[in-house]
């Protein structure tokens, strides 16, 4: 019993450490805070009955996915939505199926860092003006919250999460998002800028409101390119859990495996209407420094989500943070997964020099930060996923050749 007891602490700070970051994504797109928890949840107790609990991972809400559900949400909303994030959950079934056939090493050759770096740009940088908007306290283009008040809250979320990010100490560093979320609610709250009434007036327990997904293809369409950066966000998390526990997980349950769970993960967060789901490395970070990476651990992890789900005052709570502390925290979030993608190509020595691997780094760059859309009769491709597509062709047409010297 005293055992079982412990994993529930170290379960319960699992959560802790993955929270700010899960709930942020729902925020941020407009979905239920509510619906994330509880997808996370199902998805991580998924993930685990299909590689036999062997890898202590949770999944948690992925930020690949928040530019394309704001822009699925306005142009299609929310059932269609819905069922394009259902979709979504395909493409790992493909990937993990394509890696049984042919080993990781085709899909290093059909996604080389030259594709997914900008790509991973793209993630950050296309909701930018998201980020700068809410900061502003501004909403739907309008101004919600007065500028200079705005400003100053949002400042002073953004200072505590960078102080905390480089100068914290190591448990401190895995939630930077929580501790600048926690400051400046704080600080709204003692400046009368948060009402609490909906808080108290909000229930104990409250089951979710679901919405039934519609068919839409076009949805489906423009979804299922967007996995592709959280299927190698997934490789590379499954390989950094391995390092930290000493065990190869690409071979045992078997990458393969890992993948099927995460898509299955992601197919039921976005049927329940929740934000798709990744590996999260807050909690690889988390294990290794606790040294603690027993799969029971992520167990509890998602059990505690589930229950957090129909805990009516505290999703009230989460719906009345203002904007200016969220668009604090994007200010940061957003510019730090940019920096990931241009980590990419540098950990990878690409030389830009080369007119190959600048043609497709740039136009990559262009065709995702200025917004473009393109349209076969009624389909349309925007976003991560025509970017996503762009680099592919772009990595198979293109010759690979050497720089010549002048």
């Amino acid at each position: 019993m005293p055992h079982q007891i412990k994993m529930a602490i170290a379960g319960a700070q699992i959560l802790f450490v993955a929270f700010g970051a899960m709930v942020l994504v729902p925020l941020l797109t407009g979905l239920n805070p509510a619906l994330a928890l509880l997808g996370a949840g199902v998805g991580t107790l998924l993930f685990q009955l299909c590689t036999k609990r062997k890898v202590p991972v949770y999944l948690g809400s992925s930020f690949a996915f928040i530019a394309p559900i704001i822009y699925s949400l306005q142009t299609w909303g929310l059932s269609s939505t819905m069922f394009g994030l259902f979709a979504a959950g395909f493409m790992y079934f493909v990937f993990a199926a394509l890696i049984k056939w042919r080993g990781l090493n085709t899909v290093y050759r059909l996604l080389p860092p030259v594709v997914i770096g900008p790509v991973i740009m793209v993630i950050g940088l296309s909701v930018a003006t998201v980020a700068s908007d809410m900061a502003m306290g501004k909403s739907g283009g309008e101004q919600v919250i007065h500028y200079s008040h705005a400003l100053l809250l949002s400042g002073f979320t953004f200072a505590v999460t960078v102080i905390t990010t480089v100068f914290g100490s190591k448990m401190m560093r895995l939630i930077p998002i929580l501790i600048g979320v926690a400051a400046g609610y704080i600080m709204a709250l003692c400046t009368g800028m948060i009402d609490t009434s909906a808080i108290a007036a909000a229930p104990w327990f409250a089951v979710p409101h679901f919405t039934s997904p519609s068919v839409n293809w076009l949805a489906a369409l423009f979804m299922l390119p967007v996995a592709i950066a959280p299927i190698i966000e997934h490789i590379g998390g499954i390989m950094a859990i391995g390092k930290v526990t000493n065990n190869d997980y690409i071979k045992d349950p078997g990458l393969h495996r890992t993948l099927t769970g995460d898509g299955i993960g992601v197919c039921v967060a976005g049927l329940i209407g929740g934000p798709p789901v990744t590996t999260y490395g807050e909690v690889t970070g988390a294990v290794m420094i606790t040294k603690n990476s027993n799969p029971v651990i992520m167990t509890w992890a998602a059990i505690f989500a589930i229950c957090m789900a129909f805990f009516g005052k505290f999703n009230a709570f989460l719906a009345s943070i203002p904007l200016p502390v969220m668009g604090g925290i994007m200010l940061l979030l957003f510019g730090t997964i940019a920096s990931l993608g241009l980590k990419t190509l540098i950990d990878a020595k690409i030389d830009l020099l080369l007119p190959r691997n600048l043609v497709i780094v740039s136009s990559v760059l262009t065709v995702g930060i200025g917004g473009m859309v393109v349209k076969f009769g009624s389909m349309a491709f925007a976003g991560v996923g025509l970017c996503a597509l762009l680099a592919i062709i772009l990595n198979l047409v293109l010759p690979e050749r050497q720089k010549t010297s002048s």
